[in-house]
């Protein structure tokens, strides 16, 4: 069996598989649209996790849940008449041909760039109101803000280096701290904080750094050390409320240079 036939036949199989849970498992016929959305999202956050450990076999394990999902939703969309897998897949198929004018088209690129900036041109062509129409509502919002910042750019808004941005960062901050020392609302600090996050993700962009990236591995980083903490202060009997902050520094230190 060559690549291509393998590939069919395990989605085949999976095709199989979902619509005879459909038919004869209690909790597979139990679920809808809605019901299966929650845990659509939990199984999206495990890979982002399991892609930021470079787990690979995690990530293989992670892709296959969601493509259950994605099977489940085209086998509840059948069921209403409205949609199949097969519609999902020429939907998408449709799709990607028409956005890749250089690929099936005699249109030219000269990078990434380009391809991109095409994506976002052909997508107001589709009839899409507005370049930001396509950032979902319910995204988090250090995710919408780097979202919403690719697409501007796209249609051409954006500043022309980093260093205009790195300015941008240095008058927010100063903006924000003004508004901190001279007792500002809570209201104008968060005006001016969101101020701060935002040309800061600007920033990130500029230097090819996903700020949501960056910000899990520091969180990661910081669990690391924390737990470590609390362990070496189990060792000697103590809470953490009874050591000062010198002695948790020098355990923190020690947790940084086991990294």
């Amino acid at each position: 069996m060559n690549t291509m036939d393998r590939k069919i036949a395990a989605f085949t199989r999976l095709l199989t598989i979902m619509d005879e849970l459909r038919a004869q498992c209690p909790w597979d016929k139990s679920q809808t649209l809605e019901s299966l959305r929650y845990l659509t999202i939990e199984e999206t956050y495990e890979l982002s996790d399991a892609i930021l450990d470079k787990d690979m076999d995690g990530i293989s394990k992670e892709l296959g849940d969601l493509m259950l999902h994605i099977v489940f939703y085209a086998r509840i969309g059948s069921e209403k008449g409205a949609f199949d897998m097969a519609d999902v897949l020429n939907g998408i198929n449709e799709k990607l041909v028409r956005r890749h004018p250089h690929i099936y088209g005699d249109v030219e690129v000269a990078d990434a760039e380009d391809v991109k900036n095409n994506w976002e041109r052909i997508k107001m062509e589709e009839g899409h109101a507005s370049v930001l129409s396509g950032v979902p509502l319910s995204l988090p919002a250090m995710v919408k803000a780097y979202r919403i910042q690719e697409k501007v750019r796209g249609a051409g808004f954006d500043w022309e280096n980093r260093d205009q941005v790195w300015e941008k960062v240095e008058e927010e901050i100063g903006e924000f701290r003004h508004e901190a020392v001279n007792g500002g609302s809570k209201e104008k600090l968060e005006d001016e904080f969101g101020d701060v996050l935002f040309s800061l993700i600007n920033y990130a962009r500029f230097i090819d750094v996903n700020p949501e990236d960056a910000l899990e591995r520091t969180n990661k980083k910081f669990i690391r050390r924390f737990k470590y903490l609390e362990q070496e202060a189990q060792k000697l009997g103590k809470s953490l409320r009874e050591m000062t902050l010198a002695e948790m520094d020098v355990y923190w230190n020690q947790a940084k240079k086991m990294e």
